[in-house]
């Protein structure tokens, strides 16, 4: 199995002192989140993509080519890249850039993306959503793929015999299909034969199960090997302590915080007390081996070889954090290792086969 740390930069108030960093602060935060994940040997370390308050991940190429430069193994990833906000000839050209100056190191989880007022911002209605981003997929693909490409496109001026720069390092880079709860991600992923991406993150097992169930199905309509099928899943937080009354004891204000949020803001509120959330939602908190049978049990129902945790200690105190993200490593990422297999693909850069010396 594999884990990534990631992070949408969410940009609010401590959810326990209530204190708020400025800025240039919590852009560091991340950089220095990024370095700590190497340096624990994390496989992957993530950006998502947000054009709205509370977020400032609207620019994932510019940090993520900062983090190219500060490290030198783990591997980049978009947690998510929203294809059907952006033009994809321009998003072609900075993921391209970016993978060129990471030595190849980039993968990309794509969506749709959600919130009404990015979609304001970008002028993208409900209606064409599904449509913009199959639409921007297909496009970003092809150019990745094709030296010229051609292509009759609605939502942006069609390209006739077009060539698009630089061309690419790994050929091509690996995407991945967001999916929180709708099932045009999930077709679209099984189409192109790509790997899928739960977001696994605000209800229960039971929806997410059943999208990934059907993601199976439709893989195997549309005539693609079983055997090569590759699922990752979030998770809803993240801390392991050396017993589960610790853990807690040390959560239970950072998801009180987090509710009464949640309730200010008009959100739903799908687990009522941290007892229900430990219980019932992905979280991973509690005992290394609690944590351990928690992810055994979503594997059984999900098969996914790859797991992201969060990069950000969210209400934790720094070295809690850390604390946790070593114990995490130390103790539950040696096991999981162990039981669960990696994607069944290459870690790695996909670069083309050499060509042989004599030709």
């Amino acid at each position: 199995m594999k884990f990534l740390a990631i992070t949408l930069i969410v940009h609010r108030p401590d959810p326990v002192t209530g204190r708020q960093k400025p800025t240039h602060d919590r852009f560091r935060e991340v950089l220095d989140n990024a370095v700590l994940a190497e340096e624990l040997g994390f496989d992957g370390f993530g950006v998502g993509e947000r054009h709205e308050r509370p977020f400032i991940s609207s620019s994932p190429t510019v940090v993520l080519s900062h983090i190219a430069a500060l490290t030198r193994r783990i591997r980049l990833f978009t947690t998510v890249t929203t294809l059907s906000l952006l033009d994809p000839v321009r998003a072609y050209e900075d993921y391209a850039t970016l993978d060129h100056l990471s030595g190849g190191r980039l993968d990309l989880i794509i969506g749709k993306g959600n919130g009404a007022a990015q979609r304001e911002l970008f002028q993208v209605t409900p209606e064409d959503q599904w449509d913009r981003n199959a639409e921007s997929y297909e496009v970003f693909r092809r150019i990745w793929r094709q030296d010229r490409v051609t292509a009759d496109t609605r939502f942006r001026p069609p390209l006739t015999d077009a060539e698009v720069w630089p061309r690419p390092y790994q050929q091509p880079v690996r995407v991945w299909h967001g999916s929180a709860t709708s099932k045009e991600s999930v077709d679209l992923a099984a189409r192109y034969g790509d790997p899928l991406f739960s977001a696994n993150v605000t209800n229960p097992i039971e929806p997410y199960a059943e999208l990934i169930r059907y993601y199976r199905e439709r893989w195997e309509h549309y005539g693609h090997d079983p055997a090569d099928i590759a699922v990752g899943a979030g998770s809803a937080g993240l801390y392991v302590a050396r017993t589960s009354q610790e853990a807690l004891d040390v959560y239970r204000p950072v998801f009180e915080s987090n509710l009464a949020f949640q309730r200010k803001a008009g959100l739903p509120v799908v687990f009522e007390t941290l007892e229900d959330f430990v219980e019932r939602s992905s979280a991973l908190i509690g005992s290394p081996q609690q944590v351990i049978e928690k992810v055994h049990r979503y594997h059984e129902q999900f098969g996914h070889t790859v797991l992201h945790l969060h990069a950000d200690a969210g209400g934790l105190t720094d070295t809690r954090h850390r604390d946790s993200l070593e114990r995490f490593q130390g103790e539950v990422a040696p096991v999981l290792r162990k039981d669960i297999p990696d994607p069944p693909f290459a870690w790695a850069p996909v670069l083309p086969a050499p060509v042989p010396a004599h030709l």
